[in-house]
C-alpha cells in the first residue's frame, strides 16, 4: 500500500523516467538530468468517445543550453502517441548512457 502512495506522489512514471502533461504539451524525463524530451500534439481526431493524437511533434532537448536556439538536439515528428512515446524512450535512454 505504501508502494502505490510513493507512486502517486511523484505521478506517472514510463519506462522508469517522469512523465508530464501541460495541455497540449509532454514532457519526459527530470529537469535534473542533462536532456528531456518535449512532445506537442499537434493534431487529433475524434474517435468514439475521446480525442486521440494524429500528428505528434518530438524533440530531444538540452535542459540548460548556453542560448535558446542550441537547445533542441534531436526532432521528429509521429503519427500517434504511441509512436511518439516509442522513439521518444530511445532518444532519452540513449542520450542520458551518451551515445
Amino acid at each position: 500500500m505504501a508502494e502505490k502512495k510513493t507512486e502517486k506522489a511523484n505521478g506517472l512514471i514510463y519506462k522508469g523516467h517522469p512523465l508530464r502533461r501541460v495541455d497540449n504539451l509532454i514532457y519526459y524525463g527530470s529537469m535534473a538530468d542533462k536532456y528531456i524530451i518535449m512532445m506537442q500534439v499537434l493534431d487529433s481526431k475524434p474517435e468514439q468517445d475521446i480525442k486521440l493524437a494524429s500528428k505528434v511533434s518530438i524533440q530531444l532537448q538540452l535542459t540548460e543550453p548556453e542560448n535558446s536556439r542550441s537547445r533542441v538536439v534531436k526532432k521528429s515528428e509521429k503519427d500517434s502517441l504511441y509512436a511518439a512515446m516509442d522513439i521518444a524512450s530511445v532518444w532519452l535512454d540513449r542520450a542520458l548512457a551518451g551515445k
